[in-house]
């Protein structure tokens, strides 16, 4: 088979109130040359290489076996040349890119031949829920909807110049941490307040009206209850509506913060290192992303 590269985005879930439905691809990338070889292997650069390059327990390899073995295909070893940029553990979609990666790899060697449309739903499948998947293959700003039968998606903004910056505490959280931390059941006042402002939150995508957003990313489903888990957020929202900063929310499930800003925002930097009182702490400054770039 023909060697295989690609190059996936990070991604920001929710955005705030789009629990499980909104994703934005960033500009910070893990990027995979895969060839065919006589045992698997990694050999990994960049953010956390070390656990990156760990053939044995990659869930990059995982997905790809399993994804062949469920087809009834043999499961041929790759060897990856790897350079990641996506923190890990940190809300930025560093899951959702490493299992895409495997479906697409399965697809390519296994040649599986599979569509867009399947390769998306087998990964959301993997995933567990369609925002960071959908928005990591898509790009741009990218909402996602489960009808039951198959995955529907959107997207826009790819074109926005807004400045993203992704505020790291030091820890990182389990997604299912994260999770066991919601309740079951929520207000109907709640509910709607929810529903509003992921209305406005598309529509400040779709429009490039970066003054919606201090309002649309406004969260009561899921930032309320990850606040202890998340120190950063508590400490960083307040700095919604500040000179340049459009919108703040929490990144995906966290503990990473995501702060949307315009080109007036220079000192940004300094102003979070400073609500955080951590002069110390880890900014990274990117853009909204296309989506995969799949090159054979």
């Amino acid at each position: 088979m023909t060697p295989l590269h690609l190059r996936l985005p990070a991604t920001s879930a929710n955005l705030g109130p789009g629990f499980d439905a909104l994703g934005l691809a960033m500009a910070l990338y893990l990027t995979i040359d895969a060839v065919e070889a006589a045992a698997f292997g990694i050999r990994a650069t960049g953010r956390n290489a070390d656990l990156c390059g760990d053939a044995a327990h990659s869930l990059i390899f995982s997905t790809y076996s399993s994804v062949l073995a469920a087809n009834g295909k043999q499961v041929t070893p790759l060897h990856l040349e790897l350079d990641n940029e996506i923190p890990l553990g940190m809300g930025c979609g560093s899951s959702a890119a490493a299992l895409l990666a495997g479906v697409l790899l399965a697809n390519h060697f296994g040649e599986l031949n599979w569509t867009s449309q399947q390769i998306l739903e087998e990964a959301c499948q993997r995933e567990g829920h369609p925002d960071n998947v959908a928005a990591c293959f898509l790009g741009g700003m990218t909402a996602s909807a489960d009808n039951g039968s198959a995955i529907v998606t959107a997207t826009c903004g790819q074109n926005l110049n807004w400045n993203l910056f992704v505020a790291l505490p030091s820890t990182s959280l389990a997604t299912e941490k994260a999770r066991a931390l919601l309740p079951a059941t929520y207000s109907r006042a709640d509910a709607v307040a929810n529903v509003q402002n992921t209305a406005l939150l598309v529509s400040a995508f779709a429009l490039n009206r970066g003054d919606l957003l201090r309002t649309a990313m406004q969260d009561r489903i899921h930032q309320p209850y990850r606040m202890e888990a998340c120190p950063l957020l508590p400490l960083l929202l307040p700095l919604n509506g500040a000179p340049g900063v459009l919108g703040v929310a929490l990144s995906g499930a966290g503990p990473s913060v995501l702060l949307i800003a315009d080109e007036t925002a220079k000192e940004l930097p300094a102003a979070i290192r400073k609500a955080a009182n951590d002069p110390d702490l880890e900014i990274i400054q990117t853009t909204i992303a296309a989506g995969t770039l799949v090159q054979k």
